[in-house]
């Protein structure tokens, strides 16, 4: 029998500052899918902010997912809410479960406005007999 693994994450940061106006702008994300044996799951979390020349800011954030197994099940979620202060967070899951076969992947982003954008992806496949594969994504941009 054939064993297929595979885990992937990706991590984007933009940062832009325009020297003619003192608008600032920070933005980034990351993401990661996980497959095996029939399951797959992926999560996505990407958010912004910007500081206008008066001093004014504004901020956005979205996290999303699937997941999907040939016979088995599989779950997403995703919750976004505003933290104390000018903070907002987002938290995708999914995961496919086949038996004893799975695989699942997890983003966390969080902007502070006018600060700071982070986002985390963790993804993990398993099959059993075999060792999980795991793989993690970090970006933090100020």
């Amino acid at each position: 029998m054939k064993s297929f693994f595979r885990c992937s994450a990706v991590a984007v940061v933009l940062a832009a500052a325009s020297p003619l106006a003192a608008q600032t702008s920070i933005t980034g994300g990351t993401g990661g899918s996980a497959a095996v044996g029939g399951t797959s799951a992926s999560t996505v979390g990407t958010g912004g902010t910007s500081t206008s020349p008066t001093g004014s800011t504004g901020s956005s954030i979205a996290g999303g997912g699937s997941a999907a197994a040939a016979t088995g099940k599989a779950q997403t979620g995703s919750h976004v809410n505003q933290g104390n202060g000018p903070v907002l967070n987002s938290n995708t899951r999914a995961q496919a479960h086949d038996g004893g076969t799975f695989s699942r992947s997890q983003t966390r982003t969080k902007v502070k406005a006018g600060e700071e954008v982070g986002s985390t992806t963790r993804t993990m496949s398993h099959q059993p007999g075999s060792a999980p594969v795991k793989s993690k994504s970090t970006i933090s941009a100020q």
